[in-house]
């Protein structure tokens, strides 16, 4: 896979590899050739949905155009890969693990070491995550596989948790086809462990995978059908909290969706739907079924959205207006706020700010993201060609901006 180039330079050299004039690319994504040739040189920033729009149309992985960064640090190829293979292992005998020299630590030890895994995974912290995942599944499998009653029922839902780490690890380092099969053992692991509010978390991550691939219609399809049956699940619709949490979660991610099939509308309408879910639920920042869910969460996923649809000028515009009800400038997530979520946020605002014109504000955000959460933020490929991009405008650029680029490998 190509690396250390633009997002535009990667359409540019896949385009010439199938052999495709900028119009004739251009007419299969429904835009002019002079907006494509703008987007290979750097000029224009092209859209999530835009760029699904022409991998699908290069016949190529989405993954092709993001890139992925050098993996020189020893943080990212000695802690985070060099898990790959043996995880690659621990998915393939997920029903018949290999044995074990030792008797598995007792359900409580291995409970307790998959909230320090979760809560990990919510801040990004890839490289020690890592390390702990292959024994930790395999412990769990055999006492799942192992126990009876209430405590297999727990030891499936523990693993559920903890094949959900492992699809965000193989998500992040680019191992897509891992990323997929550690989807499938969430479902696997959720159904066997009698939750259905689990179950719906499995659904929700399978259609956050199909959003990442560019299948709107059934990511559409899937959330609608994950809040239907929410709705059947609960007793003449009156709402649990973690239900209202989960439910919520699943507003945001269709109000995403709608983003990227840019209908501004159907954003609006899904945001105040989730305001409103939040007012059910207290207007309270949560965490329930790994997923965090309240007025910060739906402030961070506004922006993105806002973004998505290209209405920077609004995004940076509720920005301010959320600071200034707070007494400081820009807003920001509390403290507390997950780092995977703050450093999403600060990645946004600074495409937003670019967008706009602040370089000097991109940056900064930008560095706040880096600090909140670097695995993410190194990982995320907006922030990797929001830098690029700044780089590119200043020559000339400051060697602490030149210096998050090599360590982006943008």
């Amino acid at each position: 896979m190509t690396t250390g180039t633009t997002t535009g330079q990667r359409i540019r050299t896949t385009r010439h590899m199938r052999q495709l004039s900028a119009q004739q690319l251009a007419d299969r994504v429904h835009v002019s050739s002079n907006y494509l040739l703008k987007i290979e040189s750097g000029a224009r920033r092209a859209s999530r949905r835009i760029l699904l729009d022409l991998a699908r149309a290069l016949h190529v992985g989405i993954e092709v155009l993001d890139g992925l960064p050098d993996y020189g640090e020893a943080e990212g190829q000695e802690r985070a890969q060099t898990i790959i293979p043996d995880l690659r292992r621990v998915l393939l005998t997920y029903d018949s693990p290999d044995d074990l020299d030792v008797t598995p630590r007792a359900l409580p030890v291995l409970t307790a070491e998959v909230d320090q895994v979760s809560a990990l995974r919510r801040d990004a912290a890839y490289a020690e995550m890592g390390p702990l995942l292959p024994s930790l599944v395999t412990e769990l499998t055999h006492v799942a596989l192992g126990a009876t009653g209430r405590d297999q029922r727990r030891a499936y839902w523990d693993l559920a948790r903890v094949y959900r780490a492992v699809n965000s690890l193989a998500h992040k380092l680019g191992h897509h086809d891992l990323s997929n099969t550690a989807l499938d053992r969430v479902r696997w692991a959720a159904d066997r462990s009698g939750d259905p509010l689990m179950q719906v978390t499995a659904g929700y991550l399978v259609a956050g995978a199909m959003l990442r691939q560019g299948a709107m219609d059934g990511a559409r399809r899937k959330l609608l059908g994950l809040r239907a049956e929410l709705g059947r699940l609960q007793s003449e619709g009156c709402y649990t909290a973690s239900a209202l949490a989960v439910d919520g979660g699943l507003l945001l991610k269709l109000a995403i969706v709608e983003a990227r099939a840019g209908d501004h509308a159907a954003v609006r309408t899904l945001l105040d739907e989730t305001r409103e879910v939040a007012r059910m639920a207290g207007d309270l920042d949560v965490l329930e079924y790994e997923t965090s869910f309240g007025p910060t969460n739906i402030r961070i996923h506004e922006v993105a959205a806002l973004l998505e649809i290209g209405a920077t000028e609004e995004a940076l515009a509720r920005v301010g207006e959320w600071g200034r009800d707070e007494g400081r400038g820009l807003w920001t997530p509390p403290a507390g706020t997950v780092g995977e979520r703050a450093s999403h946020h600060w990645i946004d605002l600074a495409a937003v700010q670019l967008a706009e014109g602040d370089r000097h504000g991109s940056f900064a955000s930008l560095q706040e993201a880096r600090r909140i959460a670097p695995g993410h933020t190194r990982f995320r490929p907006q922030a990797r060609e929001t830098v690029a991009t700044l780089v590119r405008l200043d020559r000339h650029s400051e060697e602490s901006l030149a210096g998050m680029a090599r360590w982006m490998g943008a």
